[in-house]
């Protein structure tokens, strides 16, 4: 006898159907096909101590477990629940009815009972897609499963819970989430605060501009200037998830096992990694692979604190997806993409000592030692950062004041409208939101400039020493400007302040 039933590969941040296939034929042992790896060449012990536990027997023939298609790798323990069940089923120990209709996955401890696995979210989705009409599962999986609409999610602790369901002698209320209500669900969900930073007024300008249009942003200055402190709250200031970022989102990190609640992710993502990082870790990859941290950062903010103390090949290998929004991992026989839309927020010390053009203290760099500092981050990342802010001390005055600064829900308030205006605008252009976003031929259509404009620009990038790059750059940031003032022309007052978003360009250190 043969049976069928569904299990799932994940690739990137999608998951593939692979049907699993077991037949009992005359021999002995238990034979996985199909290119499984080790951990399901394993289950044959893991299921062996489950029947036993359960009352049940391993078959004494031979029995063949065929994962199709069969030129598609598939990975981890979670194909532990379905193989059990067919063996049952096939070998007539239990009646179990319907198994080619569900999506069945889940890893077995030796004594029955499941462990919650990675990547559910992209596999109901695409068990929804093919028509299938219900999915077994651990229920620490339920929740997360759940978010995807017209799949029936059956949360089950136990083998016995699956088999007594298949069986018709247990009902199992499906799993039901309403994502509407989780989206649009009031949450404290940030307790940092533009409203307790004072001073830095033209940082907090340039970091509500960074967020309206989705711009990367660097700020410079010396130790205790409040880089971090503002970096870190730029989260409050951005747009609310949509339903449609909130599951990207949340597909990346159920593929990447680090959803701690199993539910929908509501809040924009703030990754932070360390300078010590490796590449492999940061755009993702490995000999499985993984998203990495830009990919974690996927429709929020990747902070990269100290940029130049990263390791020169980690920040070229940002060049990529700060352009293009994706990284592709390419193997030998497969080729993966994650998504990577994310904000780029760095900080870092204006040289060596962190002090150069410091007010009150003197640098004590020795000659040279600045430049070679700055060029540990090279021309053409900087080229794709549109706004460069340096950042200097508060004085005591603005410190003590007992005033309480605009607090973030007002800034954000002022992003929302401009977010929404972008959205208006790019509403017949696919995968386009933010003016960071547009491309060339969109510059030139929807960032049209006066004369007096052009001419502002022409000399800036004459003094600056500007690339064609920065050109665009000072357009999209411009037309954020515009967009946070609510009007339709850009006018020079706009370009200006965009130019000033331009102090990193070497000629205007002065060195």
């Amino acid at each position: 006898m043969i049976t069928k039933t569904n299990g799932a590969a994940i690739y990137g941040v999608d998951a593939k159907i692979i049907q699993i296939e077991v037949s009992i034929v005359q021999g002995m042992n238990l034979y996985v096909v199909g290119l499984p790896d080790n951990a399901i060449k394993e289950s044959q012990h893991r299921i062996e101590s489950v029947l036993k536990h359960i009352k049940c027997e391993m078959p004494r023939q031979r029995v063949i477990v065929n994962l199709a298609p069969a030129d598609i790798k598939k990975e981890g323990a979670s194909y532990d629940l379905p193989i059990a069940l067919s063996i049952l089923k096939a070998s007539h120990q239990h009646p179990l009815f319907d198994l080619d209709k569900y999506m069945i996955l889940g890893e077995l401890s030796l004594d029955g009972f499941l462990r919650p696995i990675k990547g559910v979210l992209p596999i109901a989705i695409a068990a929804r897609n093919v028509g299938i009409q219900g999915f077994i599962l651990p229920q620490e999986n339920a929740q997360e499963a759940a978010i995807v609409d017209n799949i029936n999610v059956i949360p089950v602790r136990h083998i016995t819970d699956a088999i007594q369901f298949l069986s018709n002698t247990k009902s199992i209320d499906p799993v039901k989430i309403d994502i509407q209500e989780l989206i649009h669900k009031p949450v404290d969900q940030y307790d940092l605060d533009f409203a307790d930073v004072q001073g830095q007024e033209d940082v907090k300008r340039a970091l509500e501009i960074a967020a309206a249009g989705g711009h990367n942003l660097v700020m410079v200055g010396p130790p205790g200037a409040g880089k971090t402190m503002l970096a870190k709250r730029i989260s409050s200031i951005l747009p609310p998830l949509t339903i449609d970022e909130a599951l990207e989102t949340t597909k990346i990190y159920s593929v990447a096992g680090k959803l701690s609640t199993g539910q929908l992710m509501v809040s924009r993502p703030f990754r932070s990694p360390h300078h010590t990082i490796s590449d492999v870790a940061l755009v993702g990859g490995g000999t499985n692979p993984q998203p990495g941290e830009i990919s974690l950062a996927h429709n929020g903010v990747l902070f990269l604190d100290e940029l130049p103390e990263f390791m020169r090949s980690v920040l070229e290998v940002m060049r990529q997806p700060l352009e293009e929004r994706k990284v592709t991992v390419s193997r030998a026989k497969v080729s993966i993409e994650f998504p990577a839309n994310f904000m780029l927020i760095a900080s870092m010390n204006p040289c060596p000592c962190g002090y150069y053009n410091h007010p009150t203290k003197s640098c004590v760099c020795p000659n040279g030692a600045v430049q070679k500092y700055l060029n540990k981050v090279s021309g053409p990342l900087l080229d794709r950062i549109d706004l460069h802010i340096q950042v200097t001390p508060v004085s005591y005055d603005a410190i003590s004041t007992k005033k309480r600064a605009e607090c973030s829900k007002n800034i954000q308030e002022r992003v929302v409208k401009a977010r929404e205006i972008q959205t208006q605008r790019f509403r017949n252009f696919k995968n386009i939101h933010t003016n960071a976003m547009m491309s060339s031929n969109m510059v030139k259509d929807m960032c049209e400039i006066s004369k007096t404009g052009n001419l502002l620009i022409k000399n800036a990038m004459e003094r600056l020493g500007l690339s064609a790059r920065a050109y665009s750059r000072i357009l999209k940031v411009s037309r954020t400007i515009a967009d946070l003032a609510g009007v339709e022309n850009i006018t020079e007052e706009h370009i200006a302040e965009a130019i000033h978003y331009r102090s990193l360009d070497r000629s205007s250190w002065g060195i």
